[in-house]
């Protein structure tokens, strides 16, 4: 009979299965490719299949099964995928296909003799073999969890949002705490809101410009390569070719063909072997995306004090502050991977840190000045 431990271990592989079946499903509707629709079917199926292993190992064992349903988290990665397309949950089911591999490779050692433990082997080569489809299906090479372009736009949304707030929140504490009028708390708030906006906003857009002038510069000493040494990028890209597994008379033959094209020759170049794939963003619309999702969360501590008397308006900011805080925790969850009750536990525990110490650093200055003055 396996311990407490084991159980819940167990039990949170099956839940990954089931989740991975239907973020699949979903997937496959999004999808307006055909082929790619077919194999994410394919895919739910295989995962469908991995939970039912997990329930007849779990029923071997006297252990009740709870209903197969996504999880929160599920959900919410299917809700967003629908609002910011497909390559935002693609580029998710990599990174969680990578994590199932080394998962069941440690069940595997971790497991003494038994259905578990072979069970836990030929789940991580599945799993690896997932990964390895959808990484085709990315375009992407080398490790296969980088985020798509529209799970950066959904990042810069999130962690845009989550700056604004923890800092304002902080500002309108501290001075709260100095206790500063009503007028003075909803005007130093408001200038927060502006600032942190401009600044979030300003450093998306830099950040987007150096790494478009990166990609640009790396292009471009790959397009004079190309002209000067045509036969030193021939052999790379037939190397290329052969590490991925096509054999050398092919691969060479294959490699010959496209370096008859500069042009075909720098796209191939750029994809296979830089990994840059199209720039589908502008560092402006980065740069206002940021800008405006920091505007937005910083507003959420200030808001209240716009409608409110002044007593009032601190605690409803207090409440609505501490949910946002675990709201946004927990659509971080989406990005590291952790559950969505713990990660947005731990943001709350950040913003009540935050508002409890600019607080009272906020007291404590006005009694020293106060005490100075004196």
């Amino acid at each position: 009979m396996p311990d407490s431990s084991q159980k819940n271990d167990w039990l949170h592989h099956r839940q990954d299965e089931v989740d991975a079946a239907y973020l699949y499903e979903q997937l496959a509707t999004l999808d307006q490719n055909p082929r790619q629709r077919k194999i994410f079917e394919k895919l739910a199926g295989v995962e469908n299949r991995h939970a039912e292993m997990w329930d007849k190992i779990l029923t071997e064992h006297g252990i009740a099964l709870p209903p197969r349903e996504p999880s929160l988290k599920a959900r919410l990665q299917a809700w967003a995928a629908k609002r910011f397309g497909p390559g935002f949950l693609l580029s998710m089911m990599l990174r969680e296909e990578g994590a199932e591999v080394k998962a069941y490779l440690k069940l595997h050692s971790d497991s003494e003799e038994g259905t578990a433990k072979t069970a836990a082997l030929r789940l991580a080569q599945e799993s690896a073999q997932h990964a390895s489809t959808l990484q085709d299906l990315a375009g992407t090479e080398g490790e296969p969890w980088h985020q798509a372009e529209s799970g950066d736009l959904l990042r810069n949304i999130v962690y845009g949002f989550n700056d604004g707030l923890t800092a304002n929140f902080g500002l309108v504490a501290g001075v709260v705490g100095g206790g500063a009028n009503h007028y003075l708390v909803l005007l130093s708030g408001l200038a927060g809101t502006v600032a942190d906006a401009l600044s979030m906003g300003s450093s998306g857009y830099l950040a987007a410009v150096s790494q478009r002038e990166v990609y640009e510069h790396e292009i471009e000493m790959e397009r004079q390569e190309i002209l000067l040494m045509p036969e030193v990028e021939q052999e790379e890209l037939a190397l290329i070719y052969q590490a991925k597994g096509i054999e050398e008379t092919r691969a060479r033959g294959l490699a010959a063909e496209v370096m008859k094209n500069p042009r075909n020759a720098l796209d191939e170049k750029i994809r296979e072997e830089l990994n840059i794939g199209e720039l589908n963003t502008t560092p402006v619309k980065d740069g206002v995306i940021t800008g405006v999702a920091t505007a937005v969360g910083a507003l959420i501590p200030v808001a209240p004090f716009l409608i409110l008397d002044a007593r009032l308006a601190i605690w409803v900011s207090f409440a609505i502050s501490m949910l946002a805080h675990f709201g946004v925790g927990a659509a971080r969850s989406l990005f590291t991977g952790r559950g969505i009750i713990r990660s947005g536990m731990d943001m709350f525990v950040v913003g009540f840190g935050v508002a409890a110490v600019s607080y009272f650093f906020g007291d404590v200055l006005v009694r020293w000045f106060s005490g100075g003055a004196g």
